[in-house]
This record gives structure tokens, sequence and C-alpha cells, in this order.
């Protein structure tokens, strides 16, 4: 654990003594290290008598957790979902246009939502209520320079994605406009803007517990920033992948993922060596086994003919589908991140292995079409979104047939297999999934929540905030719409229960 302060005044009790041993150093930090957990815990829900010995011992348990890295929560086994009429949820309405990314605040306080029209809004969570609006701004200049104006203060474009910082001071905003926008939570402004991608601007994500800002573009590159204060500016730029980054995720390590679309790529970057690991996706053929300097002993044992079936023994037994690009990436842990693609399948990697060490095939199931000339046709749902409940064995994914899957990881098999768990009701397209623990008593005042629980279990424990962006069109495109009854332009926001606690 780093035991560093952050940032300690030279006339302070952090400040350094030349004659100091390192023991005595060692304590000092210590001691630094709990009064900023109890400074923490003060601004929370807790009294300052409540901040007790048996509170900053679950609180430093939990610190120590998140820096080893590892998964250490284990939910997904207790989860009590009960019908979809019994469970508290509430669907917020907005935006014009589809959602394109949700995300709450880690006090489960404010919800910040994102739409293709532009504009940004600003919720409370606990009552649902519109708090600001950020609406789309109007160039003053036109032409190629209009997608970077430092005198607008807002985005002239879709909006695509979001991300809070663990503080919850700042909030990002990136998307076709090609600028990064950072605004301040508390005051509902805009604070500064960042230029220097070359395209639309896909996904943002701050590293966790800290305000280290990443952004990924379909110029193909990442680029880091840090919002701290006295910085606040532009750090680095990362290269590699051939094709638009449509996904990224980062942790509290100094590393974060990627996919790169059709180059059918993830990476995983460490910052600090200025390396990358490259996982390639798509399966397996001939080329790319000799490409990779493989042999091609045993391929055609499983090799696939050109209508997509497998044949073995000169049978076919089942359709393969091959995976063209991969679209959204998530982590579960620092060695341990999660990718879904266009064949509906999702794969689970770690870093120490190539090749995925599981993968869940047509993950969401097949979409079927009547041709006038082909017939029946079918084809995998693709995999829309994806999110982990961070360091835990819970995972959600979204598609377009009309639900959120839950997974749970399989801690029998060591976390190397994942089996479903349950479906939440969400018709539409999933355009962005968040999945967040709830603190202690953060959301006891809700009024959506005793409203829906009509069957509440006074035993059971709210674990975790499933949140949701809906829409009636993908996130990047227009290529599909849907219509029907329940597919609304929305934000779904649903607590999980534990039932672990049931007397």
């Amino acid at each position: 654990m780093d035991l560093r302060a952050s940032d300690t005044d030279p006339g302070a009790s952090g400040a350094e003594d030349e004659d100091e041993t390192p023991a005595q150093k060692r304590l000092r930090l210590a001691k630094l290290y709990l009064e900023s957990v109890k400074d923490d815990l003060a601004e929370g829900d807790f009294d300052a008598a409540d901040i007790d010995k048996e509170i900053i011992s679950a609180r430093l348990k939990q610190d120590v957790m998140e820096h080893a890295g590892k998964v250490h929560l284990f939910i997904a086994d207790s989860l009590e979902l009960g019908e979809p009429s019994s469970r508290p949820f509430v669907r917020l309405r907005g935006h014009r246009f589809s959602v394109t990314s949700a995300v709450a605040s880690e006090a489960c306080t404010y919800l910040f939502t994102a739409g293709k029209e532009g504009s940004i809004i600003k919720w409370d969570i606990r009552t649902g209520k519109k708090l600001a609006i950020y609406h789309k701004q109007r160039p003053s200049v036109k032409g190629k320079e209009r997608a970077w104006n430092e005198d607008v203060k807002g985005h002239m474009d879709e909006v695509l994605s979001l991300a809070l910082s663990s503080d919850g001071v700042y909030l990002a905003s990136a998307g076709k406009d090609r600028r990064v926008g950072v605004w301040d939570v508390a005051k509902s402004e805009w604070v500064t803007s960042f230029g220097g991608h070359k395209d639309t601007i896909s996904a943002v994500a701050f590293r966790k517990g800290s305000r280290q800002l990443y952004t990924a573009s379909h110029d193909r590159t990442v680029k880091l920033f840090d919002l701290s204060p006295g910085v606040m500016g532009y750090v680095e730029t990362l290269f590699g992948h051939q094709d638009p980054i449509l996904g990224l995720d980062a942790l509290r390590a100094e590393t974060c993922v990627t996919v790169g679309g059709r180059d059918r790529t993830a990476r995983f970057w460490k910052i600090v060596d200025e390396s990358q690991l490259v996982f390639r996706g798509g399966g397996r053929s001939k080329l790319r086994e000799l490409l990779e300097g493989g042999a091609l002993e045993g391929m055609d044992q499983d090799e696939t003919s050109d209508n997509g079936r497998r044949k073995n023994d000169n049978k076919v037994t089942e359709t393969r589908y091959v995976e063209g690009s991969l679209d959204c990436i998530a982590m579960i842990d620092e060695t341990t991140f999660l990718t879904g693609g266009d064949s509906g399948s999702i794969c689970l990697w770690a870093i120490q292995k190539k090749k995925p060490i599981f993968t869940q095939p047509l993950a969401h199931g097949l979409h079927e079409m009547q041709s006038e000339t082909e017939g029946l046709i079918r084809s995998p749902r693709y995999i829309t979104a994806l999110a982990c409940l961070r360091y835990s064995d819970l995972f959600a994914s979204g598609s377009w047939e009309g639900s959120i899957r839950l997974w749970k990881l399989d801690r029998s098999s060591k976390f190397r297999s994942f089996s479903l768990v349950a479906q939440v009701p969400a018709p539409g397209f999933v355009n962005s999934i968040q999945l967040l623990s709830i603190p202690k008593g953060a959301l006891d005042e809700a009024s959506w929540t005793r409203k829906a629980e009509l069957d509440k279990n006074e035993a059971s424990t709210p674990v975790a905030l499933l949140v949701a962006g809906m829409g009636q069109e993908p996130r990047l495109g227009r290529w599909m719409q849907l219509k029907g009854e329940g597919i609304t332009n929305s934000t779904i926001v649903m607590v999980l229960h534990s039932r672990s606690h049931v007397a």
C-alpha cells in the first residue's frame, strides 16, 4: 500500500526530518494515512462520534484489498432479485435521442447521463429529479475549426462517454467534437477542455483513487491527462491500435485496457513502463498461426468451411461465428478483464495468457430475420456494453434482445470461467452499463426505492447499484433502430440486494 501523503505542507507534521529513522518515518506516514481515512469518513454519512475502531478497521481492510488488485468481494451467489415487479428501480427520461452513457457517483448521490443530441443531464439519485442540464453549444466558427474552440463552454456534437473521478469532484465528457470536457460536479460548471485527438473520442475513464484521466479515440490513440491541482493538463499519448478504439477501462493501478474494433485486439497498457501487452481475438486460423510463428499441425481438425459450419469427421456439428470486431471491454481486477464483440461472445482474459481462458458464445442469443430470398437468417447479437463490479465476482453485459444479463465468476475454477446468474428487463439497445457498490445508508432515503419495494424483506441488504443507458439506436451509429413497447431513450437505475443477511 502506498502510504505517501498526497498534498503535505512543508511545515506540517508530514514534513521530512533529516534525523528521522526509517521506523519513525513509517510510523509518521501511517498516522497521516489514518488521519486521512478519518477525514474521508467524516465527510460521509458518519458522525464524528461514530468513527470508531470497527469502522476504521473495515475501511483499512477494504483499502488493503483494493491495493492488492485481486477479486475480494463475493456477492454473486447471494443476490436476491425476486420478481421484476418487486425490484427497486427507476427509469429516468430526459434525452430526445438515445442515451449513450450513464455514470453514478461512488457516494450514490448524483447521476450523469449523456445523449446523442449533445446534452448532459445531472440527476439526484435519491429523488430521480433533474438538477442541471448542460445543453449542446453552437460553435462560433464554421468549418474544420468548429471542433476546437476554447470560447465554447460545452460540447458541440454528440456526447458519447462520461466518467466521474473517485472523489466526485470532476466529471469528464467526450464525443464527436474531438474535445475532452471537464466539469465541476458540485457547482455544475464547465472547468476546461482538452484537445489533441484528431477524430471522435469514444471512451473516457478515470484511474480509481486519482484524477488521472484516460481517453480513447477513433484516431487509434489513447491519451493521458492529469486533473490534479497545479497540473490540469496533458501528460502523454499511447500508440498501437490499427483501427478505431471503441472501449476503455481502468482501475487503481497505473494501467488501462482498450479494444480496437476491427483490428480485433485488446491491449493492456503499462503506463510507467511505457509498454503494452497485445491480446488477439477473432479465433484461430491457419494464416494467423503461420504469421505468429506457430505450427500448422492439427489445424485441419478444427477447420471451418465457407458457410461458417465446423467440420468434424465429415459431419457438420455446429455453427461457428467468426469474430470480426471487439467492441467493449471491462476490467475485473488488475490482471483479469473481459471483452465482447460482434460474434456475440464474451471472453475472459488473464494478462499471463495470450488467448482467452474462457469464452461464452452467443451470450445474448441469436437475432432472427426472415429474408424473401434466403429464408430465415440467424446472426449473433453483438455485445454492446460490459461492466464489472470492481474487484468482485459479478459483472453485467448488454445487447439489444431486451435484457441485461448478470454473470458470476466461478470460484471453484479459480475464476477461469463464469455462468449466468439472472436477467434484468431492459428493452432497447443497452449502450452503457455501470455496476457500483452502495455505501452504507446511501439510498435509505431514496423515495423511488421505498415505492418499488412492494414485498421488501427487512433482512436484505442493498449491495450494488446497476445503471444502464438505453436507446432506440446503438451508441456509435444509426444502422439499426428498435421500436416497440417499452423501448425508450432513458436510463435505468436499479438496486441489487443481497440475501446473505436474511435471518
